[in-house]
């Protein structure tokens, strides 16, 4: 899955970053309101940790902004006011949940996979994909009744294919949504990662369709 963090404290949002690709996610941040509204209005990110008090436009305005042109990307709120108006005012522009600094890292995680879950229309963490289970709150593979040990970045390769089990997903996808921003090394890295999920996961398990992308079979 893939975030943007629109922060203007530097330490907090490169703390948050690492923390999060960590933790398997695609990370990008942003300083700026008027860069945050611009990266969300692309359209490529599952969520969006917006601050309010930004510089160039704070993030009551970004909202509005994103959810008065149609896009309907969850929204994770972090403001260092507090108060019963504050948070009316974040949740009315558009926000999906709102969160008070300081706040607990490990809250902020379990409010984005809620957020993510909720938009996937499952209230369930674990996906069942014929004799695959995908825990996606804790990072677990069981093929049967044996467990699978995947890296971060397999997991998260195998996540987008999950999610989108029976479909085509292009290469392109898998890059925007486990890849970074940042990223401009060789886009041939997915096909690594799709070869070492085939070794554990059995060679059958995920097709390519040639010249669109991999779509993952029911094991």
């Amino acid at each position: 899955m893939r975030l943007l963090i629109v922060e203007d404290e530097r330490r907090l949002a490169m703390s948050l970053a690492g923390g999060l690709t960590a933790e398997g996610f695609a990370v990008d941040v942003v300083h700026d309101g008027l860069e945050g509204l611009h990266r969300a209005s692309e359209g490529v990110y599952d969520l969006v940790v917006l601050d309010i008090m930004l510089p160039g436009m704070n993030g009551y305005r970004v909202c509005a902004a994103l959810r008065a042109a149609g896009h309907e990307v969850p929204i994770l709120m972090l403001t260092a006011k507090d108060g019963e108006y504050d948070e009316a005012e974040g949740l009315d522009t558009g926000a999906d949940d709102y969160l008070t600094k300081p706040f607990s890292y490990v809250v902020l995680v379990a409010r984005i996979r809620a957020l993510l879950r909720r938009r996937g229309g499952s209230a369930s963490p674990v996906i069942a994909v014929g004799a695959l289970r995908m825990d996606t709150a804790a990072r677990r593979v069981r093929l049967g009744e044996d467990e699978v040990a995947l890296t971060v970045k397999e997991f998260a390769v195998l996540e987008q294919l999950v999610l989108r089990v029976g479909q085509v997903v292009s290469k392109a996808d898998i890059l925007e949504h486990v890849w970074d921003f940042a990223y401009d090394g060789d886009p041939n890295i997915v096909e690594v990662y799709v070869s070492a999920l085939r070794r554990k996961l059995g060679a059958a398990s995920i097709r390519t369709v040639r010249g669109a992308g991999y779509r993952l079979e029911a094991l």
